[in-house]
């Protein structure tokens, strides 16, 4: 077996290589460099479980980010169970050939209870009284004491939220490094979510990512030298690529005004009530699905979303069979937005009525994906000392909320999801090991083998 490496440079594609990225501009040129097909939905869980399995999401199951689960009428996004993907994952095929073979995910999607041998992901504690503090889960469980001891506590509010940074990223790169020198795994997949943050809040051409690409250049510099020492095969892929948008669609809205949504009040605030809904959209950045409990009512549904200004199409049973989406997770319809558009869950008419939780970093109360959590509400004059004034409240045991998050949708100026048209915006598979110079292309599955080639072919 061969030592093998993934990097998963989250956003990456062959436009953003180039003067920003030295290391990785002048390391790809003596690699093999190809396209991969995005998988629909191109958002990170879909993806991720693609590649680690070798099937589509109408076989794995994991349709988006979230869906509704429909035996307990609620919609849930960004859940951990490795149980939810619904397909064998690489390791678990190259443990079968060789038993000797280990594996460490750190801190791709899915990676609680699952079978790799070594894994770490994100996992704060919910204390009582309202605060949320940093941490993580590993196996073994020992391993989260030593990364958290040498490294400081992970630095999750660098990891979403308005104050995301490089410092996320680097903090995986270094407990990967530290986790090889510790257990030498065969395999190992690392997750650098940093090139995910300003293309969306800012899009493709903002000043920023010009700092942003120089920043992660020098991680995988980093990574790639650490690794490719220990006589290490090193793949470099993306998930996704992010391209420009400008026009926020709320389809919840649109459907509220049809009366096919049901609504809450709760303390004078609205809740999206999707268990007695005769029809409502679960949201996650330019996919919507689209769940229709009155059954009669879904040509109607169809119609209306169809004429929606900025979607694209809307996908049926037997669109989504062609798309590799018909899975029953999936919503009876799926809205895919044009080029230039992108989907959110808001369901409220006046803002004076959205939910409280509509204003926080709350990535698991709300019905659907929300990028506008990366900003601060620019109506606020003094946001620092109001931010610092809160965190000692909760610090001192008192309960507040962190209301600092605007209902601006149109803050948003990049987006993924749909299929881009040009393959300068499709993820991108890097290898040292292949040569895929001749193809214009390959299939996500495909990934799922060429992990294995790398392990096993010498």
């Amino acid at each position: 077996m061969q030592k093998t490496v993934v990097l998963n440079v989250v956003g990456l594609t062959s436009s953003l290589i180039g003067p920003h990225t030295p290391f990785l501009k002048k390391w790809s040129a003596s690699q093999s460099q190809t396209p991969i097909k995005p998988v629909l939905p191109a958002v990170t869980c879909s993806a991720q479980s693609t590649y680690l399995t070798g099937k589509y999401p109408d076989t794995h199951g994991i349709v988006g980010n979230g869906w509704y689960f429909k035996d307990e009428c609620e919609v849930k996004f960004w859940r951990q169970s490795n149980k939810l993907v619904e397909a064998q994952k690489v390791w678990d095929i190259a443990k079968q050939k060789d038993p000797t073979f280990t594996s460490a995910n750190m801190f791709w999607w899915y990676n609680m209870y699952s079978t790799a041998d070594f894994s770490v992901t994100p996992r704060p504690n919910y204390l009582a009284d309202g605060r949320k503090i940093p941490d993580i889960y590993s196996n073994p469980a020992e391993l989260r004491d030593k990364l958290q001891t040498e490294l400081g506590v992970f630095p999750l509010f660098n990891f979403w939220g308005p104050n995301t940074s490089i410092k996320s990223s680097q903090w995986i790169a270094d407990a990967s490094k530290i986790t090889d020198d510790l257990h030498d795994p065969t395999l190992t997949l690392i997750y650098l979510p940093h090139m995910d943050y300003n293309l969306q809040r800012h899009g493709t051409k903002h000043p920023s990512i010009a700092k942003d690409l120089r920043e992660i250049d020098a991680v995988c510099g980093e990574l790639i030298t650490f690794y490719e020492k220990k006589g290490a095969r090193v793949l470099v892929l993306s998930e996704y690529g992010i391209t420009d948008v400008s026009c926020p669609i709320a389809l919840n809205r649109v459907l509220r005004e049809k009366g096919l949504i049901a609504i809450r009040e709760e303390r004078g605030l609205e809740l999206l009530d999707a268990g007695a809904s005769k029809a409502f959209a679960v949201a996650d950045h330019q996919i919507a699905h689209i769940y229709v409990n009155d059954q009669e009512k879904i040509n109607e549904v169809r119609e209306i979303v169809e004429q929606v200004a900025g979607v694209e199409k809307v996908l049926g049973k037997d669109e989504k069979s062609t798309n590799h989406l018909d899975h029953d997770r999936s919503g009876d319809l799926v809205a895919i937005a044009d080029k230039d558009s992108w989907f959110n869950y808001y369901f409220w008419l006046d803002d004076k009525k959205a939910p409280d939780f509509a204003r926080m970093v709350d990535i698991h109360k709300k019905p659907g994906y929300d990028p506008v959590e990366m900003f601060i509400n620019p109506k606020i004059k003094f946001p620092i000392p109001l931010i610092a004034s809160k965190l000692i409240k909760k610090k001192l045991g008192f309960r507040t909320m962190m209301d600092v998050i605007p209902l601006d949708a149109s803050l948003i100026k990049g987006s993924h999801g749909r299929i881009p048209e040009s393959k300068s915006d499709w993820p991108l598979l890097i290898s040292n090991n292949l040569d895929l110079s001749a193809n214009n292309s390959i299939e996500p599955t495909k990934v799922f083998d060429i992990i294995l080639e790398n392990v096993f072919n010498s």
